[in-house]
């Protein structure tokens, strides 16, 4: 079953900044181009990302979603 219509970019988490609420997790997607994701915290808890993982991010009309990728 296809969910997704939006765009699935592959990247690098560079970066994760923790904060009271959200956290920004920084994603290199090549190019010289970074992708800053912020997530609540339950999704962190979820998503677990610790820098150098690989992601996919699924960017669809302003909706963000990340997953590893294996």
């Amino acid at each position: 079953m296809k969910l997704a219509t939006g765009k699935i970019i592959k990247g690098k988490v560079v970066e994760i900044k923790e904060g009271m609420v959200m956290t920004r997790v920084k994603v290199d997607i090549g190019g010289s181009e970074i992708i800053t994701l912020v997530v609540t915290g339950e999704a962190l808890k979820e998503l677990d990302p610790k820098v150098g993982d690989e992601l996919e991010v699924l960017k669809d009309s302003g909706v963000t979603a990340a997953r590893y990728l294996h």
